[in-house]
Order: C-alpha cells, then sequence, then structure tokens
C-alpha cells in the first residue's frame, strides 16, 4: 500500500472511530471520565455569574437590599476560585489522559511498523511514513481529548446559560436557540473541503520530512554535485504548496466565524429591542433582561469556541481514520498458520524453478535451479542488475518468489515460521547498517545473551582488534548515526563480527567487499573466512578474485542460471561466460597496476 493514496473514508463514521479509539481509552476510562465530568461544572459556572445579576438588579440596586449587596460579589469571587481550580484538575487530567493513549497508539504502531516487509518500505518514502506513523497520531489520540473536554465544557455552558435565559424568559429563549442552530450550520458544511486538505497537506508533509531525511543522508552528494540550490528549491516549493493548501482551507473556514457573529448580532438586536417591549409591559424585570442580556453575551464564547472545535474535530477525525488505515495494514510475508520451526540445517539449501519479479511481468529470475548442501559455498556472478542479490533477498524472504520454491532440507522457505527461519540466516550487506549507540551494543544484536568471551571471540576472529585499541572507549566508543565515525572496512569488520555472534547455519554475503580498497578488502576478508566456517555460504560476488576457492560458482545473466561449476571448470568453457567475466576483470587489474 502507498502512504500518500490515503483515502480516510471512514473519517466521519463517528461510530466506526469511537470502537476503534476504545480500545487505546479504555485503560484511563475512570480518569477520563473523571476529567470529563469535572469539565461539566467548569462550564456550568458561567451560568451561575449571569444568574447572579438578576438579583442583584433586582434586590441590591432597586430594593437595597443590603445583605445580597455583599454576598453576591463574594459569591461571585468563591464560584470563580472554583472555576479555577476545577479548570486546573481538567487540564492536568486531559493532558495526563492525552499523552497516555497517544504514548500507547504510537507504540501500537511502531510494532506494526518493524514487521512490514521491504516492499513497504520500497513503496513509500521516508517522510510519508513519519509523517503518518509520528504526526497523525499525535493529532489524533490527543487532540481529540483535548477537543471533547473543550466540546463538553462549552457545550454545557451554553445549555447552562441558555437554561438562565430559559428561566428568565422562554420568549427571549427561544429566540436566542433558533438563533444558535442557525449559527451552526456553516460548520456542518465545512467537513468534506477539511478531509481533502487535510489528506493534501499530509502528502505534503511527507514530502517535506523527506526532503530533510535526504538532505541528512546525501549531504555529500549534495555538496559535491552542487545541488544546495536545487534541494532548496525542491524545499521551497513544498513550503509554497503547503501554504496554498492551508490558505484555501482557511479561505472556506474563516468565514464561518463573521457569519457566526452577524447572524448572532441579529439575535442580539432583536432581544434587545423584545425585551425592552416586556420590561415596558411589565412582563419582566430589569433584572431579568439583564441576566438575560448577559447569558446571551456570554454565550458568545460558547458559540466560538463550539465553532473552532467542531472544526478541530473534524481535522482530528480524519487523522484518526488515516491512523485507523495504518492498524489495518498486512505484511505481505507472513508466517503461515501452521509454520514449522527449524533448528540448524541438516541437508542444505535448494532453489527449484524460482520465478521472481518485482514490478508484474517484468522478470527478474527466470527458473532458477540451485543447491547448497551443509558446508557449502556457493557463489553467484554475473552482470550488474542481473538478479544476484534479488536471490540473497528471497532466502530469507524478504520477498516471496512468484513461482517455484526454495527449500530448507526440504521444506518450502513459506511453510517455516518467519523468525525462525531467519534466526537460521546470518546476511552481511555491501553497505551495512550500524545503529546509534556503541559499537558493544552493535554486536549484540547478533545475539543479545552473548558473554563477554563471545564477545572477545568474535572481536579476534572478525579483526576488530586492529581498530579498537585506537578508539577512544574500545568497544564502548560511541558510533554515530549509520556508523559515520567508522571507516567502510571498520563498518564491515563490526557487521562481520555481528554475523558471527549471531552464528546462523546460513550465511548470505552480498557483496560485502565489493566497495572497499585492496587493503580494506583483504582483513575484512580474512574476516569473512572465518565467518564462513562450517556454514552453508551464499556469496554474492562482485570481484571473482574472491570467489576462487568457492564450492559452486553459479553465474546468472538476465534472470537466468547459465553456468554452474568449480573456478577451474568455468575457466576451461571456450566462450564460457564466466570465463568472459574473469577474463575482463584480470585485464582492468593488469591495466591498473601498469598505470
Amino acid at each position: 500500500m502507498k502512504l500518500k493514496d490515503t483515502l480516510a473514508e471512514n473519517s466521519f463514521d463517528y461510530a466506526y472511530l469511537s470502537k476503534r479509539i476504545y480500545k487505546y481509552i479504555k485503560p484511563y476510562l475512570f480518569r477520563i471520565i473523571l476529567s470529563l465530568c469535572i469539565a461539566l461544572p467548569v462550564g456550568a459556572l458561567d451560568g451561575v455569574i449571569a444568574y447572579a445579576l438578576k438579583p442583584y438588579m433586582d434586590e441590591v440596586l432597586i430594593k437595597k437590599n443590603m445583605i445580597l449587596a455583599y454576598l453576591i460579589p463574594f459569591g461571585i469571587v468563591a464560584f470563580a476560585m472554583l472555576q479555577g481550580v476545577l479548570r486546573y484538575l481538567n487540564d492536568y487530567l486531559t493532558s495526563w489522559t492525552g499523552q497516555k493513549v497517544t504514548n500507547d497508539v504510537k507504540k501500537a504502531l511502531f510494532q506494526k511498523l518493524v514487521q512490514m516487509d521491504p516492499k513497504f518500505y520500497d513503496e513509500n518514502s521516508s517522510g510519508i511514513i513519519l509523517t503518518r506513523f509520528l504526526s497523525d497520531p499525535e493529532t489524533a489520540s490527543k487532540g481529540v481529548l483535548d477537543n471533547l473536554k473543550a466540546l463538553m465544557g462549552s457545550g454545557i455552558g451554553a445549555f447552562a446559560l441558555i437554561g438562565v435565559m430559559l428561566y428568565n424568559s422562554w420568549k427571549l429563549a427561544l429566540v436566542g436557540v433558533v438563533v444558535l442552530c442557525v449559527a451552526f450550520i456553516p460548520a456542518a458544511l465545512i467537513r468534506k473541503r477539511i478531509k481533502s486538505a487535510s489528506n493534501e497537506n499530509m502528502k505534503i508533509g511527507g514530502n517535506i520530512t523527506t526532503d530533510f531525511n535526504e538532505t541528512c543522508a546525501g549531504n555529500k552528494i549534495i555538496t559535491s554535485y552542487n545541488l544546495a540550490q536545487h534541494q532548496y528549491n525542491k524545499f521551497s516549493k513544498e513550503i509554497h504548496d503547503s501554504f496554498d493548501v492551508n490558505m484555501s482551507l482557511v479561505k472556506r473556514v474563516a468565514w464561518m466565524s463573521p457569519i457566526m457573529y452577524t447572524i448572532a448580532s441579529f439575535g442580539i438586536a432583536f432581544v434587545l429591542a423584545f425585551g425592552t417591549y416586556l420590561v415596558l409591559s411589565g412582563q419582566m424585570t430589569s433584572g431579568s433582561l439583564l441576566s438575560f442580556v448577559t447569558s446571551l453575551l456570554l454565550l458568545y464564547k460558547p458559540v466560538k469556541t463550539l465553532g473552532n472545535t467542531l472544526t478541530g474535530l473534524q481535522t482530528i477525525f480524519v487523522s484518526m481514520c488515516r491512523t485507523f488505515e495504518l492498524f489495518d495494514l498486512m505484511p505481505e510475508i507472513e508466517s503461515k498458520e501452521n509454520a514449522v520451526e527449524i533448528n540448524g540445517v541438516k541437508d542444505g539449501v535448494t532453489l527449484e524453478h524460482v520465478c521472481f519479479e518485482y514490478v508484474e511481468d517484468i522478470p527478474v529470475l527466470k527458473d532458477i535451479n540451485l543447491q547448497a548442501k551443509v558446508g557449502e559455498t556457493v557463489a553467484i556472478v554475473g552482470n550488474s542488475g542481473g538478479g544476484k542479490t534479488t536471490i540473497a533477498n528471497l532466502i530469507p524472504r524478504f520477498y516471496d518468489v512468484k513461482s517455484g520454491a526454495i527449500k530448507i532440507d526440504g521444506i518450502d522457505i513459506r511453510d517455516i515460521k518467519l523468525e525462525s527461519l531467519r534466526n537460521n540466516i546470518s546476511v552481511v550487506f555491501q553497505d551495512n547498517f550500524l545503529f546509534s549507540g556503541t559499537i558493544k551494543e552493535n554486536l549484540l544484536m547478533g545475539n543479545f545473551n552473548a558473554t563477554d568471551d563471545d564477545i572477545d571471540r568474535v572481536v579476534r576472529a572478525a579483526h576488530l582488534d586492529e581498530f579498537l585499541e585506537e578508539m577512544p572507549d574500545g568497544l564502548n566508543s560511541e558510533l554515530g548515526e549509520r556508523g559515520t565515525t567508522l571507516s567502510g572496512g571498520q563498518r564491515q569488520r563490526v557487521a562481520i563480527a555481528r554475523a558471527m555472534l549471531k552464528d546462523a547455519p546460513i550465511v548470505i554475503l552480498d557483496e560485502a567487499t565489493s566497495a572497499l580498497d585492496n587493503k580494506s578488502e583483504a582483513i575484512v576478508q580474512k574476516a569473512l573466512d572465518n565467518l564462513m566456517q562450517n556454514k552453508t555460504v551464499f556469496v554474492i560476488a562482485h570481484r571473482l578474485s574472491t570467489i576462487k576457492n568457492a564450492d559452486k560458482i553459479a553465474v546468472i545473466n538476465e534472470g537466468e542460471l547459465v553456468e554452474l561449476g568449480t573456478h577451474d571448470e568455468l575457466l576451461c568453457r571456450e566462450n564460457g561466460f564466466y570465463k568472459k567475466l574473469y577474463e575482463m576483470q584480470f585485464a582492468k587489474s593488469s591495466v591498473g597496476v601498469t598505470q
């Protein structure tokens, strides 16, 4: 699934959204309910102030009741202090529960993310992934509680004020309620625009994040090719597009406030005129009119807040729907229900009539048959783009074959539990990824139960000790992001040591020395020789000089197995593909030495 092609179809299916979010709200339900209960009196206390003006006007200012003259002001202050304490508790509880729910959603999404297969990462940029897996959950889970609290507080405040208005005059209150209902019509009309703008902004936000990621990861290319202005122009365009999307939404949303104010002003004007008539005709006291008008004016705030809150909630519902879409993602590579576990390799690994394609109807591998017995080293060579690395990706099931089968001890790897399959395979890539942290922490990723003696053994076998002595803290030296503080050869040796510590029976070496100079290659090759002892090994090689001693050499050309044999056997074939490759590399090496 391409994450940028989001639709958020169920954005306004509130029953669906409530059902999905309840799982994450349930552990904190008591605090959430308590928070919402506190929001009720916080909003309702606005009505107390409006109500107090009636007796103050009628009893104090007109009838000169001095007891109420002192009690009412103090009562208003006491209610305001109570409202302040309740508001603090409400804000604290809402923030606590909102953050907890957000964290739980993020953890669940990260667990989903690490289970996705390579095809998912092939189809989606890092920026889109970060935006969808971080920004949307933050907006959805935390924002919904904030807005729900605001909605309840404003709603209860509005009901309390309407209650005061009804108490003072049901005729005037009827006008106020009608005006209030009419004022909210614009908020209901903007939903679809909010949804489309939010989806479009999500795509642009993902592209902006990708720009940052690519600038950090590709800084040397940007510098060496003088691409700084190009990157800036690209980023500037994304910012401009984001501005256009946001402003198009603002144009459609911003007119709600003046329309709501205008509608409300007509209501107030009518209330003042009709209320004056009721007072003069003796149907209403001056205090009742003052209390009513104050209630109506105070109702402005809930009206304004409710309009903005409804708009915010609609944006949040779109983010929430996009978040739940992520939970519905399923990796294409999964363990079967009745998958088996394996413990080591007894016979070997076999590729039987394997066909594969990354893009439909564009074959990458065509009917590949190959076997590696226990303890054998099989080298896979050929021209670039011929399908060598694809074979390395298929054995640990980074992808599944289109047809045919890959078997370990006669068991189709699709019938083996993924975790069990990958526990039995170590992979060393051309460009190995090292994580931030220490060298030791990176080694332990091969086997978290390894002892210090185990680590010392692989350090010597991978020839790490040759440069660890120069590191400030030895094994505990901190690595930069992606291990950038080490040279290419040093990173490869750390990766090899990590694979040694895993001690898996199957080893895949994917062009593990192709990017190294001769001196680094010689050291790394020694480390690889130690890693390969007593293992079933697949070597993807570009430099043919490194695989002379392989038990078998498989020559892949345009996705087909064209030759198979030992180094000496293949060199003896007249006009053989391997022989031509070898002679071309030997000729290049000779030219390099001569020069």
